[in-house]
């Protein structure tokens, strides 16, 4: 049951490292940062496959503080860009 965990833990590092090349090819900020949300969100599940695994109980503390992190980062985001006005709705629809 340990190497299925190890295993999650590996695919959930492939999608971390698919995410990295959005964070630095994506067009706009939105994703970006929805990159790097991708990013705390898999690295708390990371930490939480390798608790189960290993069975260290403290990964689950170290868990919860990076997906807290991670919220905290996508509300200092939405307060930075959601104020600058993007292109009109409806324009580059067709």
């Amino acid at each position: 049951m340990n190497e299925i965990y190890h295993y999650l833990a590996f695919l959930l590092l492939g999608s971390i490292l698919l995410g990295l090349v959005r964070v630095f090819r994506g067009p706009t900020p939105a994703d970006r940062i929805l990159a790097v949300q991708l990013s705390g969100t898999g690295g708390a599940a990371i930490l939480l496959t390798l608790s189960y695994a290993r069975g260290m109980e403290q990964l689950l503390d170290v868990a919860l503080v990076t997906a807290l992190l991670a919220a905290a980062v996508q509300i200092a985001f939405v307060k930075i860009y959601g104020s600058i006005p993007g292109p009109p709705r409806g324009e580059g629809d067709e």
